[in-house]
């Protein structure tokens, strides 16, 4: 699916990808919700789950990161492994797509 699909411009993809490429530890970007799954609004939050072994202060520090990117959206961040909603995951794995690192079609 195509960054426009995520009602993103290349430039905002690209800067949190940059943001995300900081940090070693983030193995994996994946963006669920609305963006995935072509329904978002003007105005929509910007799901993303990470994968990847680190610590809180990691997490927090690249929530800090994003944010510094002024991006005319919420960033709502998780950690993979810490989401204990069933149905959310279950959401991740069937609608989810990668964000980072980019795919080789993008």
């Amino acid at each position: 699916m195509s960054n426009q699909a995520w009602g993103l411009r290349a430039e905002e993809v690209n800067g949190i990808r940059r943001v995300l490429a900081a940090h070693p530890a983030v193995e994996k970007a994946i963006v669920y919700g609305s963006r995935a799954l072509g329904t978002q609004k003007p105005g929509s939050d910007i799901d993303i789950t990470l994968i990847g072994q680190m610590a809180w202060s990691e997490l927090h520090q690249i929530e800090t990161d994003l944010d510094n990117l002024d991006l005319p959206y919420t960033i709502d961040l998780s950690l993979a492994s810490q989401i204990e909603n069933q149905a959310l995951s279950q959401h991740i794995q069937k609608h989810g797509q990668q964000l980072y690192p980019a795919t080789p079609n993008e």
